[in-house]
Order: C-alpha cells, then structure tokens, then sequence
C-alpha cells in the first residue's frame, strides 16, 4: 500500500508559479512592524519634506528594502506604477502646449533613429557575448525605448517566459538607480545647458521615472525638455511590439509556434495612458490660462508625487532581485547604456542632437 504523500494545510497550497510569500508579509514581527513605522515615516518625509529630492528619496527606499526586507513588495510596486502616471500626467499642467508640440515632433525622427541603432546594437552585443536572445530583445527594447513600459509591451509579442522578462525588469531598474545618481552631477561637470541635459537623460535613461527624476534635480528647464523628448520616444512602443510580434511569427520559429498552439492567445500592445495624460493636461493648461496659479500648484504637487514615486521604487530593490541579475545579460545591458550614452552625449555636446 503506497505511502500517502502528505499535503498542505487547507488555505496554504501554493498555484504553480507563484513566488515564494515574505514571511513577514503574513506574520509580522517586530522587523516586520517597524519596517511598516519606518516605511511610512519616509513616505511622508518624500511627501512633505522640499529638500528630499528624487535621488536621496531613491536612496531612501533601496536602503529600507535592503535592510529591513521588502514585505510589501507587490503593493508598492503597483502603486509606484499608478503613481508614475500620474505624476506624469500631472507635470504637463506646468508645461507649454506650443513647446511641448513643437519638441515633440523635433523629437520623433531624432527617437526612431536612436531606437533602431540601440536595438541593432543591442542584437550584436547579444551575439558576441552569446546571451539568451529572448532576454537580450527585452534589455535591448527597454534600453532604446521606455525601460519598463516597453519590456512591459514587448514580452507577449516574442513570447518571453517570466523569468526571461524578470531578469530584463531587474537589470533595466538596477541601471536607471545608477542614472538617477550620476547623471546630473556628470550633467554639471561637462557644462551642459538645459537642453542639452534634458535631451541626453530622454535618450540614454530607460524609464520615464528616472529621467524626470534626474532632469528635476539638474533644473525646471531640463525637465521641460527631457520629459517631452522622453514621452515622444514612448510613442515607439507599439510600432516596436507589432514589429517585433510580425518577425516573431514570420520566423516560424519552434518556441514561437508552440506558444501559439498551446495558448491560442493573442497579445495586446500595452501603450502608456500617461501619454496621453501628459499632452492633454498640457492642453488644458493652454485652453485656461487665467488659472495658471492652478495649474502650478498641480504641477508642483505632481513633482511631490514623483518623489514619493521613486522612493517606492527604491523599496522594491530587493536582494533577490539583485540575485536574479544574471552576469550576461548584466555585462549586455551595462555595455549597451554606457555606448548609447556616451554617444549620445558626444552628438549632444557637438551640437549634432539639439531641440529647438
């Protein structure tokens, strides 16, 4: 007679692919308990507090989740990608409609062409360093779009598994923590002007969340430019998925047909509402201007809530994330950033790249 196999307790079987649960997110003690009083100190901090800018409100957040664990990570990551969008959004309320048109479509054939040579480089490098070809797309699609949001789109379109995708998320978020801190100060370094400044960090940082965030901290005018160059960028997301989806089926590849055959699904391209969200406010704010004193309250508010954006993201920058960083695609990723910016930087300083 067969040992019976004994099973978990009722309520505790865990769903296959479900990520290990953080004790202290079902139990928690007294780490767990001051984690929550010294979380929610720092929010208020970045909330309230002028001085705390995105930088040191990042470096907040990656110090809490480094020392005292992450047992809310899923809530803050949902709420720091809620949060994004409408910090965003609420930054266009301080914002031109003529300047943001007129940088926008200056922007546009400048972003496609960067986008492709990053996404061709990005296949070389993948090749040379023979990475895995699914990750490599994802890194090489968040590094010449939109970070997250264009990985985001671009993983149902090549079928990526979630592990692939993952270790592209992480790798993508541990870059645009380094770029909030050591762009500006380079920024200063070589002189740059605002504009200058705002168009290198839309070109050569991956999300959006960072490249406001290091343009707010260089100046009012570095955010203008940059936040507009980087949205216009965004508009390639899904141009890049249903390209990427077409080549994906028209290779006929093994992988590929199988993940058709046993899903039947079909993807959908996820484009940023904030997009939207941005030109509209902007919009607004040109269609009433009588109530400026309005909208720059809402701007500035939107600013506040970007720090408390980034600082959420910080408290997301587990160690297992770290660990989940494998070393090609790492050396890829890393690889490609450093090319793209030092690039980009060199047409910018040489007048090559320029808005206006």
């Amino acid at each position: 007679m067969p040992t019976p196999v004994p099973q978990p307790a009722s309520g505790t079987t865990p769903l296959a692919g479900d990520a290990p649960v953080d004790p202290q997110s079902r139990h928690p003690g007294p780490s767990g308990r001051l984690y929550g009083v010294v979380f929610i100190a720092m929010l208020i901090a970045c909330a309230l507090l002028h001085p705390i800018g995105p930088g040191l409100a990042l470096a907040m957040g990656g110090l809490l989740a480094l020392t005292l664990g992450s047992p809310h990570h899923a809530m803050t990551s949902r709420w720091s990608r809620q949060l994004l969008a409408l910090s965003v959004t609420g930054l266009g309320f301080g914002l031109s409609l003529s300047s943001v048109l007129r940088t926008a479509a200056h922007a546009l054939p400048l972003t496609l062409a960067t986008i492709l040579a990053t996404l061709a480089l990005g296949a070389l490098l993948a090749r040379l360093l023979k990475a895995d070809r699914t990750t490599s797309t994802l890194i090489a699609g968040g590094t010449a779009i939109c970070g997250g949001s264009a990985i985001a789109a671009l993983a149902p379109a090549i079928r990526a598994q979630p592990h692939q995708t993952g270790v592209a998320l992480a790798t993508v978020f541990t870059l645009n923590a380094i770029a909030l801190f050591v762009f500006p100060p380079i920024g200063r370094a070589m002189g740059l002007t605002d504009a200058q400044f705002g168009v290198w960090a839309a070109l050569a940082i991956h999300d959006t969340s960072s490249v406001v965030g290091a343009c707010s901290a260089y100046s009012a005018g570095a955010l203008a430019i940059g936040t507009t160059v980087k949205l216009a960028r965004a508009l390639w997301i899904a141009p890049m998925a249903l390209a990427f989806s077409a080549l994906s089926r028209g290779s006929g590849s093994e992988s590929a047909a199988g993940a058709d055959a046993k899903t039947g699904t079909r993807f959908r391209v996820r484009i940023p509402w904030f997009i939207a969200g941005f030109l509209l406010a902007a919009l607004v704010r040109y269609l009433l201007p009588d109530a400026a004193i309005a909208w720059d309250f809402l701007a500035d508010w939107a600013r506040r809530l970007l720090v408390v954006t980034v600082f959420l993201i910080g408290c997301g920058l587990s160690r297992e994330v770290l660990r989940r960083v494998g070393p090609r695609p790492l050396v890829l990723a890393v690889t490609l950033w450093i090319i793209v910016s030092a690039a980009s930087l060199a047409l910018v300083r040489a007048g090559l790249i320029a808005m206006g």
